[in-house]
């Protein structure tokens, strides 16, 4: 009884939400109204069907009709808002970084999604998470686009790190989420990864793929100085690498201006 009082709870809401005519029919077939409860469930659809002025096979039809309406809204309910920054314009939901150490020159894969925080969002200003060397140029740092716009322009972030924007396909609206995949390749000037956000981040998963040459040592950073991430950390996890040389490490709720990601000696 009490499985049966949770369950009910839970579906009157959904129910009591939809058409008059889908409302009445979901009613009867989850004997939710008190002049339904019946035993058998064809004499609940009968009721219903009297009480619509339709025949039993149209209220069969029109409960279908509902149970897939409430099972879209039970799912929709169950996906969590969006978080918004207003006044930033953008921020990004989710970025996923596969970084190969163990090829000629390191690669890293960055497919982000942004979520518009403002109207006529037309262009991103990313920062890449790849430090590149501090005698390159920015030609020296390869970028190529596989989806989510066109490559606009490249702007010098600091000395070992330069930023891209990326004009969209179409501007975004406030609220709507937009996915990108690019690739960046260049030398590291340092023994490290990090991901520097200007704009919140709610979500930074890399992969680090250092092969046959794994480092004696690696270390997790977390919310440290972007300046201070080149220094040896004295605290902070040790991470170890698994039985194909790659680590994995997750960070949430990121902070602009402070560094996440990993350094090895």
């Amino acid at each position: 009884m009490e499985m049966r009082r949770k369950l009910s709870d839970r579906l009157r809401p959904l129910v009591e939400s939809l058409p008059d005519d889908l409302k009445i029919a979901l009613l009867a077939a989850f004997a939710l109204d008190d002049r339904a409860r019946k035993p058998f469930y064809q004499e609940r659809v009968h009721w219903a069907a009297i009480t619509l002025d339709r025949d039993d096979r149209t209220v069969r039809r029109r409960i279908d009709e509902g149970i897939e309406q409430i099972a879209a809204l039970a799912v929709a309910a169950a996906v969590p808002a969006p978080r918004q920054y207003p006044g930033r314009g953008w921020h990004t939901e989710e970025l996923r970084v596969t970084l190969a150490l163990d090829q000629p020159v390191p690669e890293a894969f960055e497919f982000r999604r942004v979520i518009a925080d403002a109207d006529e969002i037309a262009v991103l200003d990313l920062a890449p998470t790849l430090p590149v060397t501090g005698e390159s140029s920015d030609p020296d740092l390869g970028v190529d686009v596989f989806h989510g716009g066109v490559l606009a322009g490249r702007v010098r972030e600091s000395s070992d790190r330069a930023g891209v924007v990326l004009r969209l396909p179409e501007p975004l609206c406030r609220g709507k989420r937009h996915e990108v995949g690019l690739r960046f390749r260049a030398k590291l000037r340092e023994p490290r990864y990090v991901c520097v956000p200007r704009q919140p981040c709610d979500l930074f998963d890399l992969h680090v793929r250092f092969g046959e040459r794994v480092p004696k040592r690696i270390v997790r950073l977390e919310k440290v100085s972007p300046f201070g991430a080149d220094d040896r950390p004295q605290s902070g996890g040790t991470l170890a690498v698994d039985d194909a040389g790659e680590v994995h490490v997750r960070f949430r709720n990121l902070a602009p201006g402070f560094a996440y990601g990993i350094r090895w000696a």
